[in-house]
């Protein structure tokens, strides 16, 4: 089975027969894209991710990541999720999509959190933080800001609407990753309607497909999956064992390809980011964009597969 590795050698290896950015090209256009439910505008179904070792190279060697964004697009991606938390992540990002020429293929999605202790946001400080994003992207309209992690709610998300009304950014929504916050993220959805909302959910965590996921498939919400792999919780449980001979008949060739897979399978789901800041694992994530996925009775297989070792 092609191992993450095997991927980008055999991406240079056609690179130097036939030109790699025709072969990019190429694949860009054979990537599954989803629709987002408030405007119809379709996005490639996988994405990129900053948090975790992007956010550490970000710190100690900003010029690596270059290659990384440069792939996302080269390769057909879009989608690139960031946060004012991620350390400098953001900065990074934007200053080298800036300086690549970048920043207006991408689709930037970025969040609002300054709620501290008590859990309140000082209505000045987000404003500022709002402001910050802005100029560390570049960009007079950013494509999305979520509340993260639903930070002060009755604060943070009004400001996200009167920027959407204004015209300075065009979808909003909310973030969670923690489980004591997902009844609290139900209400809201059932009270507002966010263009997005972005969310943790896995083939070993399904807990949101009961009646989150459901929903906002009702109300028209995209959503957004971060932690595809369960942060490392999933690589922790395969590693050293071989994929299944029958990950092939929904065109997974790898491990991550088979994660990435069975979250795109869910009809709720518009876009996973996992996080990466190695260009061969951004290939190799970017390839379960491609071909089939599997149907609900495979998904129901691979459930038991992943719960059997």
């Amino acid at each position: 089975m092609m191992t993450r590795r095997d991927c980008l050698k055999l991406a240079l290896a056609a690179g130097a027969a036939f030109g790699l950015r025709s072969l990019w090209a190429q694949q860009a256009q054979d990537l599954i894209t989803r629709a987002i439910p408030s405007s119809g505008e379709r996005l490639p179904v996988v994405g990129l991710g900053s948090s975790a070792s992007f956010s550490r190279l970000a710190g100690e060697d900003p010029a690596a990541l270059a290659e990384v964004l440069r792939a996302l697009v080269e390769h057909g991606g879009k989608v690139f999720d960031t946060a004012p938390s991620y350390g400098a992540s953001e900065e990074v990002a934007g200053r080298l999509a800036q300086q690549l020429g970048l920043a207006e293929r991408m689709f930037w999605a970025t969040k609002l959190n300054v709620a501290g202790r008590g859990g309140k946001a000082d209505p000045a400080a987000a404003r500022r933080q709002l402001e910050a994003s802005f100029a560390r992207i570049g960009k007079p309209k950013i494509d999305l800001i979520q509340v993260h992690n639903l930070g002060d709610l009755e604060t943070q998300y009004p400001l996200l609407k009167e920027l959407k009304q204004a015209g300075r950014v065009r979808y909003i929504g909310v973030t969670t990753t923690f489980p004591r916050q997902y009844e609290e993220l139900e209400r809201f959805i059932q009270r507002e309607r966010p263009d997005f909302i972005g969310i943790d959910y896995t083939i070993d965590n399904r807990t949101l497909e009961e009646r989150v996921l459901p929903l906002a498939a009702d109300r028209g919400i995209a959503v957004m999956v971060y932690a595809p792999f369960g942060r490392t919780r999933l690589w922790d449980k395969v590693r050293g064992r071989q994929l299944p001979d029958w990950a092939a008949e929904f065109d997974a060739r790898s491990w991550a390809q088979f994660f990435l897979k069975f979250v795109l399978a869910h009809p709720a789901v518009t876009v996973t980011t996992p996080a990466t800041s190695r260009v061969e694992h951004l290939v190799d994530n970017l390839g379960a964009a491609r071909g089939r996925l599997p149907d609900e009775k495979m998904r129901r297989r691979m459930i038991e597969h992943i719960a059997a070792l």
